[in-house]
């Protein structure tokens, strides 16, 4: 009777670890950069209809809209040109292609005889970012446990939720398969410490 009480209270002993082990395993996290949004200005004017009229891949419509938009093949982006010299840059993925797409643009000017002489410095505005939390998300909890959240599933199956800490600040797109949607921060660095900013909080949702 002593050793089979003995052998059950082992069983359980070597139960406990493994199901302690299970519940502090780490989120497995993923997110990469989708689109660098910036602003800059080539401090020149610039020929909108002349440089509409004579590059490839530029649209130009000044009645509906006062920029012009020119594409570029490599690295893939677009740009918003407006008379004043101001560009908006969107669709890189890094900084480095920010700066070869403005390269191009200004390269490109010199075919209409108009020479930049300065090299355009960027404001970041706005990087977007998507992956997964590594987790299933019950959007009906969250939208009633969560601060700042927009959820209307007749709508959009997405859940909205505004971050609004003092370290950092952003707006997550979430869905109930764990993949995620960032915006409005205006670095990497700011990409991952508002990640982990969300996970902090959605772990405290589910504690509750």
């Amino acid at each position: 009777m002593v050793k089979k009480k003995t052998t059950k209270s082992v069983k359980k002993t070597k139960k406990a670890p493994n199901k302690q082990k299970k519940d502090n395993k780490d989120v497995k996290k993923e997110i990469e950069i989708v689109n660098i949004v910036v602003s800059t200005s080539l401090e020149h004017d610039i020929p909108l209809e002349k440089m509409a009229a004579t590059l490839p891949n530029t649209e130009y419509n000044p009645e509906q809209f006062p920029g012009l938009v020119i594409r570029i093949k490599d690295p893939k982006t677009s740009a918003l040109i407006f008379s004043s010299g101001k560009v908006v840059c969107t669709g890189a993925r890094t900084i480095p292609d920010v700066h070869a797409s403005l390269k191009k643009i200004v390269k490109a000017l010199e075919k209409i005889k108009i020479k930049i002489k300065i090299t355009p410095e960027i404001t970041i505005q706005n990087i977007v970012a998507s992956g997964s939390i590594g987790m299933v998300l019950n959007l009906n909890v969250l939208a009633m446990r969560l601060n700042n959240v927009e959820y209307e599933p007749e709508q959009f199956p997405g859940l909205v939720y505004k971050l609004m800490s003092q370290e950092i600040k952003a707006t997550f797109l979430l869905f109930s398969n764990g993949k995620i949607v960032c915006t409005g921060t205006k670095s990497e660095e700011e990409v991952h410490k508002a990640l982990d900013k969300l996970i902090v909080n959605l772990k405290k949702v589910k504690t509750r």
